[in-house]
């Protein structure tokens, strides 16, 4: 819903907030996963909690909440609740602010002092987050705070340890260092927000006094879509990619017409100084595994000699699939997202020309494409937009950028075979299968909120959850990773199976796609099928829950020799099971 999306007109949600809540539950090709969030409030939260709800509901995300009452945050978390102990939250925010500071320091405290009560305020949010952790073991979302609204010593008020601005700012700090220590922690930056909105006018002393609002009333769009993009990248929605166009979007001009050297780009003026810019903000995205991607109406050499300029910041290398011809751009970008094994939802198209962008997203559902016009703007409306909010960065996430580097090299392999089976043995594919561990606990997490595709219950899971799992002796949890002659994968493959007397009921089984028809379904069948014959199971239940996005798997069960019992049931008889797997050897197993 473009109205939702940034820039977007913070009034306008505001007074239409039931007739956007309305289209969105009426979207039938909506494909939500229900969240319970709990909003804990040192101020009035109502509005936040129905403005929040769009912007989830916007993301797939359909929650139900928790509210408290007013300013009962240190209660709900440190007693106990049972009204919130019956909800069990997925998700809590605790939304405070400046004004939930309880001592601020008098000009007469000694530094000691002041150190004091910086620790009194310290314990009791810790106090807060500690409870909320005992209780829910769930993700936590905290504000940090915003500046003051007034500077009782002017300038000196930032670095003096009596003004209100340094207390605040060190007890960020101290915010900060919790946060780096505690994985399911995460910060709700309003201090960068509020500056970003402009202090002055979210702080505005009017809706605190009339309605016990901490900020301003049209402020509060701009603080819960923030709240929605930690959310969603919590969930495993965030997007993987960009698709970028060239002549106006990463140079100026049109190098076709203009020639290399007629581009605009570099440092000779302001214009180019821009495009240079904005070039080294969308290269510094593969620090985060975002993948680079072109779709350009362009001649492939005049393309690839722009990328090619002397004072460009990228090479060929840095982009996986490389559109340059005539065709029309969405079905260029249909067939990026097939190569990379992607829905095309999953990537954020980059083009100066509306026309272009308003043809992409018409024809494919819930590709985002931020309105650019002026350069000089074009980073403050992509990086506003969330697209890649990050909450946890893995292993997978960092080598994202290779790991598909490599996947285009198999596809060269493969098209160089005309045995499909001989082309497997030529990976040289090694799976490391293993029961849920630690270390990849919040990979798994990731994978079970972002696999829509080779996913056959499409339940989601979070971290506090699959660490629950794997402790309980009643469910069989076991993830995979694959690696190659290219390189390693990562963690690819993902089952859970719940036992039911002499039977496994699977309750999740997901793959990624990039590893798709190599042999890796087959092999986690295999482990799956030992570990049930070691626990003396007979059988093994299949479910598929069939989803707008899941239909590739509609027949799973079928190919892997199951037989239909009923609708979207099927059953496996262990003993007349025989190992599937071709070409893939299973290195550790346990």
């Amino acid at each position: 819903m473009v109205e939702l999306q940034y820039p977007f007109d913070a009034d306008y949600i505001l007074s239409k907030k039931k007739k956007l809540r309305r289209q969105l539950l009426e979207d039938e090709n909506a494909n939500y996963i229900d969240k319970k969030i709990a909003i804990l409030g040192g101020s009035t939260t109502s509005d936040i909690k129905l403005i929040l709800e769009l912007f989830l509901l916007e993301y797939g995300i359909r929650p139900s909440f928790y509210e408290s009452e007013y300013n009962q945050f240190y209660q709900d978390s440190v007693f106990e609740n049972p009204k919130l102990e019956e909800f069990k939250p997925d998700i809590i925010f605790v939304h405070t602010n400046n004004r939930n500071i309880t001592d601020y320091p008098n000009m007469a405290d000694t530094a000691e002092q002041v150190q004091q009560l910086l620790d009194n305020e310290m314990s009791k949010f810790t106090a807060v987050w500690q409870g909320l952790e005992s209780r829910y073991n769930c993700p936590i979302i905290q504000n940090n705070f915003e500046m003051p609204y007034f500077r009782l010593l002017g300038n000196r008020d930032a670095y003096d340890i009596h003004g209100a601005t340094n207390f605040l700012t060190r007890l960020n700090i101290m915010f900060y260092e919790y946060a780096q220590t505690h994985d399911n922690f995460h910060i709700c930056d309003i201090n960068y927000i509020s500056a970003d909105y402009g202090l002055k006018a979210w702080s505005d002393p009017f809706y605190w006094h009339m309605y016990k609002y901490a900020l301003a009333v049209p402020a509060i769009p701009y603080l819960a879509f923030n709240v929605a993009n930690i959310i969603k990248s919590i969930l495993g929605k965030n997007k993987k990619g960009f698709v970028l166009d060239l002549d106006n979007t990463l140079w100026g001009g049109v190098v076709g017409d203009d020639g290399v050297e007629g581009i605009v780009l570099g440092p000779e003026e302001s214009e180019g100084q821009a495009y240079s810019e904005f070039q080294r903000y969308i290269k510094a995205h593969q620090q985060l595994g975002i993948i680079l991607n072109i779709n350009s109406k362009n001649d492939y050499e005049n393309a690839i000699a722009g990328i090619n300029h002397p004072d460009s910041a990228f090479k060929e290398s840095d982009f996986i699939s490389f559109k340059a011809n005539w065709e029309p751009k969405d079905i260029n970008f249909v067939q990026i997202a097939d190569e990379l094994s992607l829905l095309p939802e999953s990537l954020v198209f980059i083009d100066d020309n509306p026309a272009e962008r308003h043809i992409v997203t018409k024809q494919l559902k819930g590709v985002r494409a931020p309105e650019i016009s002026d350069i000089s703007h074009y980073i403050e409306l992509i990086d506003r937009s969330g697209f890649f909010e990050v909450t946890n960065l893995s292993t997978d996430d960092l080598n994202r950028n290779e790991m598909y580097q490599e996947n285009a090299a198999r596809t060269k392999l493969m098209n160089s075979f005309s045995d499909y089976d001989d082309y497997l043995k030529s990976l040289e594919m090694t799976a490391t299968i293993k029961a849920f561990e630690p270390l990849y606990m919040a990979r798994i997490a990731q994978l079970t909120n972002k696999s829509n595709q080779f996913n056959l219950t499409t339940r989601r899971f979070t971290v506090t959850e699959l660490e629950e799992l794997a402790a309980n002796p009643d469910y069989i949890t076991i993830y995979g990773k694959l690696e190659d002659k290219f390189g390693d994968n990562g963690v690819v493959s993902v089952v859970i199976g719940r036992i039911v007397g002499d039977s496994c009921h699977i309750d999740l089984w997901l793959m990624s796609c990039r590893v798709l028809k190599r042999d890796m379904e087959h092999a986690m069948m295999d482990v799956l099928v030992k570990k049930c014959t070691d626990l003396g199971l007979s059988k093994i239940y299949g479910y598929y829950i069939p989803t707008p996005k899941n239909k590739m798997v509609a027949d799973f069960y079928d190919t892997m020799g199951y037989k239909f019992v009923e609708e979207n049931i099927w059953e496996l008889m262990i003993e007349d099971y025989c190992n599937i797997r071709k070409g893939i050897h299973i290195e550790v197993c346990e």
